[in-house]
């Protein structure tokens, strides 16, 4: 089960994901993480506190949003990556293309 909100919180717009994002949710996901395509500059923190899996999809997804986030001049921050998830960025070398926090 995964879930995702986003609030904008001091001039940020910040995504909490929680859950596993895998390829059955990735679609529902994506759909859900659109505003953040739209940051319009503003800051993008991606919280991962309860993020508990991701796959190629999940990360063709954080991809998009860092694309499309550093097209419009704003930046993409991963917060509180758990070892898990950090092994998977750093297996797959997403761990050069992000910031974290």
């Amino acid at each position: 089960m995964m879930t995702t909100s986003i609030q904008e919180q001091d001039d940020k717009l910040v995504a909490t994901l929680s859950g596993e994002l895998d390829t059955a949710a990735a679609r529902e996901t994506e759909v859900a993480l659109q505003p953040l395509l739209d940051s319009k500059g503003k800051p993008v923190v991606i919280d991962c506190t309860s993020l508990e899996y991701i796959s190629s999809s999940g990360l063709r997804i954080l991809l998009g949003i860092l694309k499309q986030s550093k097209a419009s001049g704003s930046s993409v921050v991963l917060k509180n990556v758990n070892e898990v998830i950090r092994e998977v960025l750093e297996l797959t070398g997403f761990v050069s293309l992000f910031d974290f926090e």
